[in-house]
């Protein structure tokens, strides 16, 4: 078997164009490798979300949307690590270790994650298949126009991403990577 394949495209740059606004983070960095602690278990990380702030973001933003894809997973759709929806337009940094299922709901304003690619709510770590090239995580926050998308937590990020597509006023985003050596 090989992992050959043309490099993916990044799939905001597929979408409408919306404006941009800041994200930055103390734990990853654009273009940069994440550290293990970001990895999932299954290659010895510790499977916590970085850190996240936004600021500048539109007006009239009423909500946040907070997803990771690794578009560069060999699966021909990327693979979605996590999807957290319907964040307070007053909560604009996250904290590490956000993204565990133990710190949404009344933590997060009622904020949900849905079913990341691993099955799970919430964060699931970097774990590209050994051998591969450096994988993108693209981390995005959506400023959104309403309150909260009218989705549930049993909704695909496909679902959530087809909600955003006509509620996002702008779209900050940042894209380390990860590799696993063989």
């Amino acid at each position: 078997m090989t992992l050959e394949r043309p490099i993916a495209p990044d799939p905001y740059e597929l979408l409408p164009t919306v404006p941009p606004f800041t994200l930055t983070s103390n734990d990853v960095q654009n273009g940069e490798p994440m550290e293990l602690t970001f990895a999932h278990g299954s290659v010895g990380g510790e499977n916590l979300s970085p850190q996240l702030a936004w600021s500048d973001f539109p007006a009239e933003t009423k909500s946040f949307v907070v997803t990771c894809l690794d578009p560069d997973a060999p699966t021909g759709s990327g693979f979605w690590h996590w999807v957290l929806v319907n964040l307070p337009v007053s909560v604009t940094q996250l904290p590490q270790g956000a993204g565990s299922a133990a710190s949404t709901g009344d933590d997060l304003g009622g904020a949900f994650s849905i079913r990341n690619d691993y099955g799970d709510r919430g964060y699931g770590g970097a774990a590209p298949p050994a051998g591969d090239r450096p994988h993108r995580y693209v981390f995005a926050v959506h400023a959104v126009d309403v309150e909260r998308l009218d989705v549930t937590p049993d909704v695909s990020p496909a679902v959530v991403g087809f909600n955003l597509a006509f509620h996002t006023l702008a779209r900050a985003v940042i894209r380390p990577t990860f590799q696993v050596k063989e």
